[in-house]
C-alpha cells in the first residue's frame, strides 16, 4: 500500500500544518513517510509545494516522478496548475476555487477552474466559505484536508488526533476550529459524491 501525494499552494497558507497533519498521522498508523518541500522566496505569498509519499514499505525517494501523484492538494488554485503534470491519469485533485492573488498578472479565476476541472476526478472547493462556517479564514487548509481525506490511506481518527497534537498549545478552542474546518471539508465533498 502506498500513496503519493503533492501538496501546493503559496506561503502563509498552511501548506507545511498539513504536511504535519499527514506526516503524524501516518506514523500513528504505522505507515513509513519521505516528504521533500520547497519554500517560496517570501515567507508569505511565495510558492510552497511538498511532496509527500506514504508507503507501508521502505520508501527509496522522496521526490514523486511526473505521472504519479495519486493526490494533488491544491490551497491554491493557480499554485494546482503548476504540479498537474505529476497526477497519475487515475489520480485526483482537490483545489481550493478560490484565489491568492498576489502578483498583478494573476491570469483569470474562470480559465484557471476551467484547466484544473479538465481532469477527469476534481473536486473544486471554497474553503473561504468553509473556512468562515469554522470560525477563522486560517483554517483553510485544515478545510482542503478534511476535503482530501476521504482519498487518504490514513484514518479520519489519526488525522484528527493529528491537528490536535498541531494545535494544542494554542488552546482547547483553536484545536475545535480546525477539526471543525477538517469536519467541513470531508462532509462538502461527502455530499458532492
Amino acid at each position: 500500500m502506498k500513496q503519493d501525494i503533492i501538496l501546493a499552494g503559496v506561503g502563509g497558507q498552511g501548506i507545511l500544518s498539513i504536511a504535519f497533519v499527514l506526516d503524524i498521522a501516518a506514523l500513528r498508523e504505522g505507515l513509513q513517510f519521505k516528504q521533500a518541500e520547497v519554500h517560496g522566496m517570501a515567507q508569505r505569498g511565495g510558492a510552497v509545494q511538498s511532496h509527500l509519499r506514504l508507503a507501508d514499505d521502505k520508501i527509496y525517494s522522496d521526490l514523486i516522478p511526473r505521472g504519479q501523484a495519486d493526490i494533488i492538494l491544491g490551497v491554491e488554485p493557480l499554485e494546482t496548475i503548476r504540479y498537474l503534470d505529476y497526477l497519475h491519469p487515475q489520480g485526483i485533485i482537490v483545489s481550493s476555487r478560490n484565489p491568492y492573488i498576489n502578483i498583478p498578472d494573476y491570469p483569470p479565476l474562470e480559465k484557471i477552474l476551467a484547466t484544473i476541472s479538465q481532469f477527469p476526478r476534481v473536486k473544486l472547493i471554497d474553503s473561504l466559505s468553509l473556512a468562515r462556517q469554522a470560525g477563522s479564514l486560517l483554517t483553510q487548509n485544515m478545510v482542503l484536508l478534511g476535503a482530501a481525506s476521504p482519498y487518504l490511506i490514513i484514518g479520519e481518527i489519526h488525522l484528527k488526533e493529528a491537528i490536535n497534537q498541531l494545535f494544542a498549545a494554542k488552546g482547547e478552542g483553536i484545536v475545535a476550529m480546525n477539526i471543525k474546518a477538517f469536519e467541513l471539508g470531508r462532509e462538502i465533498v461527502g455530499q458532492d459524491d
